[in-house]
């Protein structure tokens, strides 16, 4: 196989990976105190499948980025076929067998809104714009799971400088690709699509907020965002928005798609806070698959509390929650 170095590597080079693997089911979470539950259904009925959807290749020239966490690293498999991207399905296995045929190249990303110089970015120039970046991050569900996955990508402020927010930019609002061919379960998604992100410009800006292109070394498989998403490693993982194709730096705060299906239960800001419970379960401890048992404390902000609180001094997080 013939591997292009980044400065050379064109999106449109990459190369489809199909990998099918024997079908294993791990039974999940037997015996929690409590019959946790994840996303309304017992941990012990969910499994892991194992089809997964590639279109991977390799991603030379990695530099180390700061913020990595020393934490074991959550298996490639794992990661790669336990998601939530309801477009693909709702069920955890769905989107590894359902994205397969997703097609993600060509690929644009627009950005517009009160900035100086709106654009349009392809693929290409993506991944020309800082050098490509492995951060070791955790990983936060709102569902009382968490992962641990080397990310690939660099500080999202580095494509936000090249565009020049003006002063009323207060806000970033994202949108991911959706296509009702392409996506045909989208209607039994239950959420209204677009699927629709925001952040402060401020929590944009800071340097752990990653435009992502890849894990674990490759681009991005189907199901976890390919080709380009967003990672907000201090917040829920809903923040982190997959399959970006809009920015637009507005005035006001944007709709976001999980506060607009359910504003009681998913707020604006999502930061992980142990203290602050889920309407139907407890965010004081989490599932760190693999793992079975719900044994793993939550930490304020993730654990990145040093580097994010001071954006929120004064505020009240149970209230903006």
């Amino acid at each position: 196989m013939l591997l292009k170095r980044s400065p050379d590597l064109k999106y449109s080079d990459i190369t489809p990976r199909q990998v099918y693997l024997d079908r294993r089911k791990f039974l999940y979470g037997m015996g929690l105190a409590g019959g946790v539950a994840l996303a309304g259904k017992s941990v012990a009925n969910l499994a892991f499948p194992s089809t997964r959807a590639y279109a991977a290749t390799s991603l030379p020239g990695l530099v180390k980025g700061p913020f990595s966490t020393d934490e074991k690293v959550t298996p490639e498999q794992t990661v790669a076929t336990y998601n939530n991207y309801y477009e693909f399905g709702t069920d955890k296995g769905d989107p590894a067998k359902n994205a397969q045929k997703f097609v993600t190249s060509p690929w644009s990303v627009s950005v517009e809104g009160e900035v100086a110089k709106p654009r349009m970015f392809t693929m290409e120039e993506i991944l020309k714009l800082a050098p490509l970046e492995e951060r070791i991050y955790r990983h936060r569900c709102v569902e009382a799971w968490s992962i641990v996955v080397p990310w690939v990508g660099y500080s999202f402020s580095t494509l936000v400088k090249l565009v020049e927010p003006n002063s009323n930019a207060r806000y970033v609002a994202f949108e991911s690709y959706f296509d009702k061919k392409q996506m045909p379960l989208w209607g039994r998604a239950g959420i209204q699509l677009p699927y629709v992100e925001g952040l402060r410009l401020d929590e944009a800006m800071h340097p752990l907020a990653l435009l992502c292109v890849g894990m674990y070394g490759e681009t991005l498989p189907n199901q976890d965002g390919a080709p380009v998403r967003i990672v907000i490693p201090w917040k829920y993982g809903f923040k982190s928005i997959k399959s970006l194709v809009k920015i637009k730096f507005v005035k006001d705060q944007p709709p976001t798609t999980w506060n607009i299906t359910n504003a009681h239960e998913y707020g604006f800001y999502s930061n992980v806070n142990p203290s602050v419970d889920h309407p139907r379960w407890s965010q004081a401890r989490e599932v760190r698959l693999p793992g079975y048992f719900k044994n793993t404390p939550t930490k304020m902000y993730n654990g990145y509390g040093d580097q994010v609180a001071s954006l929120y001094n004064g505020m009240d997080l149970k209230k903006n929650y």
